[in-house]
């Protein structure tokens, strides 16, 4: 944060109350979201307070108007409305210092320190920020986490409360906006570890389905709204399957939107196990397992500031390490190699891909109308097709088939076959037309 003077974080105008304030954004505040740098700069102005003002145009960006979301970059003016009078009167509550066992509670997450980040295994049932109902969180712990610093490390990123796994802090606002360009930019390669009910046909598939806030939810729960919903994109592949009862699974969001993995896994017909919000009363399987949510931040790989990249893994908590043990999975193979980014398909791959994958879609819907009209003829149906090998707990190699789900919402992804032997990888999103 700088004057557009100085760096003394000051305003530009300082005649009296009734003028506007601008302030230059500084080089540690590069590529931050706009209420951050309110939080960071300007703590006394609360989020609902900027909202309003953005929504009512009082905020402006370079001159334009802004949300509270968006990125601001070094060197943008912003704009914001005069002070209020009344404003700072009276002491500033400070929080209460943190106990004994909340520092040590908050250490014992750390699995990894250097000079510009720490990276916490958050566990379930955390929150990583507070909210109307939520006093104990991440953020309002972090000055267990100063060690030799006199600033606290801030929040890069965030998980949701029930998801346990990676979480990376920065040790200085320069290294806050180093981080968030990679998590913006999409560079920042972010592997979750989930347990799913059932087993999908498809063993690598890209789920495409855009994602908006569902109406009356307070924008506390997604859906998939094709028409006026964001573009949400999760790559999944299949490491273990127990029988047809659960399916291990490695999750990729190539977007951040909330909720993504949660709704895209139970768009397709698979809820996230212990996800009752999103996969109701399907989200759980019957005797010892945990009804927690098992979906785990297992890796995160980004660029650091030392020119190395930040490469980390995070144990699983207890109910999931559980769960796989009476599932019979093996830890031992769930870290699949990560692949680089490949190319994205030509025109003309698209299309071969869409035509390959209405064949079988036809092939399908014949085999439905035969075995109707042998039901109706009293004939002897068949069992149609031979269930894909493997018992509790055994791997299944790749494979291809209809995605579970709604009707139209498959296309094979790059390489792979739509149907037939095992060896293709179709996609659980929807294809272009």
């Amino acid at each position: 944060m700088s004057d557009m003077d100085n760096n003394d974080a000051r305003p530009e105008k300082r005649h009296d109350l009734i003028d506007v304030r601008q302030f230059r954004v500084a080089a540690d505040d590069d590529g931050i979201r706009l209420d951050r740098w309110f939080k960071r700069n300007q703590p006394q102005v609360s989020f609902n307070m900027v909202s309003r003002w953005a929504r009512t145009g009082q905020i402006r960006l370079d001159g334009k108007r802004v949300s509270p979301g968006d990125h601001i970059h070094a060197g943008q003016t912003i704009r914001m409305p005069p002070a209020d009078p009344k404003a700072g009167k009276g002491p500033k509550k400070e929080a209460a210092p943190l106990s004994p066992d909340q520092i040590e509670y908050m250490r014992d997450m750390v699995i990894h320190r250097d000079d510009a980040a720490i990276v916490i295994n958050k566990p379930p049932g955390l929150a990583t920020q507070g909210g109307s109902k939520t006093n104990t969180h991440v953020d309002g712990m972090l000055d267990a986490l100063r060690y030799e610093r006199d600033a606290k490390p801030k929040l890069v990123h965030r998980l949701d409360k029930d998801t346990s796994g990676v979480l990376l802090l920065a040790r200085s606002s320069g290294n806050a906006a180093f981080f968030s360009k990679r998590f913006s930019g999409r560079s920042a390669r972010k592997i979750y570890w989930a347990l799913i009910k059932g087993v999908p046909e498809i063993t690598d598939g890209v789920i495409e389905l855009p994602l908006a806030k569902q109406p009356g939810s307070g924008g506390e729960k997604m859906v998939v709204d094709e028409e006026n919903g964001q573009s949400a994109k999760t790559r999944y592949r299949i490491i273990e399957r127990a029988g047809n009862r659960a399916t291990w699974v490695e999750l990729q969001p190539f977007t951040g939107r909330t909720h993504q993995l949660r709704v895209h896994m139970a768009a397709i017909g698979h809820p996230i196990i212990g996800d009752g919000k999103y996969g109701l009363k399907e989200a759980y399987l019957p005797g010892e397992v945990s009804r927690k949510m098992h979906l785990h931040a297992r890796r995160l790989r980004l660029e650091h500031p030392d020119g190395v990249p930040l490469d980390v893994k995070a144990g699983l908590p207890p109910h999931f390490a559980e769960t796989m043990e009476h599932l019979g999975f093996d830890l031992e193979i769930g870290d699949l190699p990560l692949e680089e980014d490949q190319p994205p398909p030509s025109r003309a791959d698209e299309k071969k891909y869409a035509r390959q994958h209405a064949k079988q879609l036809r092939r399908d819907k014949r085999g439905e109308r035969r075995k109707r009209g042998d039901e109706g003829r009293g004939k002897p149906v068949k069992s149609g097709k031979t269930p894909a090998k493997g018992g509790r707990g055994k791997p299944i190699g790749k494979g291809a088939g209809k995605p579970k789900g709604k009707p139209g919402f498959g296309k094979p992804a790059r390489g792979g076959k739509s149907g037939g032997r095992p060896g293709g990888k179709p996609t659980g999103g929807r294809g272009r037309r």
